[in-house]
């Protein structure tokens, strides 16, 4: 009569732990980058902390080398037939089990240090300060990399930058390429500004073009009408292919006394257009139909007469360095208005559901045996 081997399913263990990190990880980014799009108020208490999920994987690993400790020992065993008395019941299923109890509990866990919070009650507030509207091309052009990384890249950065030298202004944003629309109303919650950044890139809009004057014209709209103090609207942008009055929207801008800058995305030799797959890999470079490798420029000139009409300045990027300091200065030397402005002045901590599950995830992991009370009428598809 031959002896059954008893062992677990090393096999089906190491699947089980592959399938669970790829899931967790596509999942947490998923819901991440939702949150980003969707929920701008939301805030994390202890961001530093995320780190720790990296830490969690690690789980991973060393319960993959314990039970295949384990399974050693058990052979180690001269006579298998004994295997089931010395260690009975012996379950891949209910290993696996315990394993995602341990493994999702601890990550629960640190999702609750991190603690997400999100904004439930709003407070106005009374600030002094200008209202300003950064108009960002967003046209394929801007995937150009004689600014580095990219010419979008490097705007963001620009953004990102200015807005943390905001102090008591309030600042929205405009996206354009043939058309435009806005990506934030004007606020002075910086965060949701710099979080609204984050989601920006050329895939937000399908008309490409490059429709500077939509974009101004849609900036002068959108400014708050009760605010009669200081306004200001700064175009990013490399100015190529524009398609509409620009110089007219300029002109508008100055009639209603708003100050209109521009920042040069680009170098006068030009670059070409990568083209990525939908796997963002970079297939080559954009063609004309005679199949020539099109090469976009910075058209300087254009910006030029723009911020001419429109009474601002002009500054260019160049290599991986985009000078805002003029622009900054230019900014913060106009007199500041008494503004309204609202602000979410309290946040509800969200830790608490984390902490709940994670806990009584690890409860769980603690109760499951390893062991079936009767391995032997049991059935599992990983218990082979």
């Amino acid at each position: 009569m031959s002896v059954r081997r008893v062992r677990y399913n090393l096999k089906a263990i190491v699947l089980s732990a592959l399938i669970t990190e790829v899931l967790f990880w596509l999942v947490l980014g998923g819901i991440y980058f939702v949150l980003l799009k969707f929920v701008p108020t939301i805030r994390f208490h202890n961001p530093k902390v995320a780190w720790g999920l990296l830490l969690v994987p690690a789980i991973s690993i060393i319960y993959v080398f314990v039970i295949r400790i384990k399974n050693k020992s058990i052979a180690a065993y001269s006579d298998q037939s004994l295997v089931p008395k010395v260690i009975p019941g012996i379950s891949t299923t209910r290993a696996v089990l315990k394993f995602l109890c341990l493994r999702f509990g601890l990550a629960f866990l640190v999702i609750a240090i991190i603690d997400p919070k999100v904004g439930t009650k709003m407070q106005e507030f009374e600030t002094q300060g200008i209202d300003l509207m950064i108009c960002l091309d967003v046209s394929n052009s801007m995937l150009a990399e004689d600014i580095q990384p990219t010419r979008l890249e490097g705007a963001k950065r620009a953004m990102y930058k200015l807005i943390n030298g905001l102090d008591g202004d309030r600042v929205g944003i405009i996206v354009f390429a043939g058309n435009a629309f806005v990506q934030l109303p004007i606020t002075s919650d910086y965060e949701a500004a710099k979080l609204f950044l984050e989601t920006i890139d050329t895939d937000i809009t399908s008309v490409q073009g490059t429709a500077i004057g939509a974009a101004i014209d849609l900036a002068m709209d959108s400014f708050d009408p009760k605010n009669q103090g200081n306004k200001a609207i700064i175009v990013i942008t490399d100015g190529e292919n524009h398609e509409d009055d620009a110089l007219g929207s300029a002109r508008r801008a100055a009639a209603e006394n708003v100050t209109l800058h521009a920042i040069g995305m680009g170098s006068i030799e030009g670059a070409p257009i990568p083209i990525y797959n939908r796997y963002g890999q970079q297939t080559g470079f954009k063609s004309d139909v005679d199949g020539n490798t099109v090469v976009t420029a910075l058209n300087e000139n254009m910006l030029r007469e723009i911020v001419e009409e429109g009474g601002g300045i002009l500054t260019r990027a160049s290599g991986n360095y985009v000078g805002i300091g003029e622009l900054m200065s230019s900014i913060q030397q106009e007199e500041g208005n008494e503004l309204q402005t609202f602000e979410f002045a309290e946040y509800e901590h969200r830790f608490q559901w984390f902490l709940v599950a994670g806990l009584f995830l690890l409860a769980l992991d603690t109760l499951i045996s390893e062991r079936m009370k009767n391995w032997s009428k049991e059935l599992s598809v990983f218990d082979v």
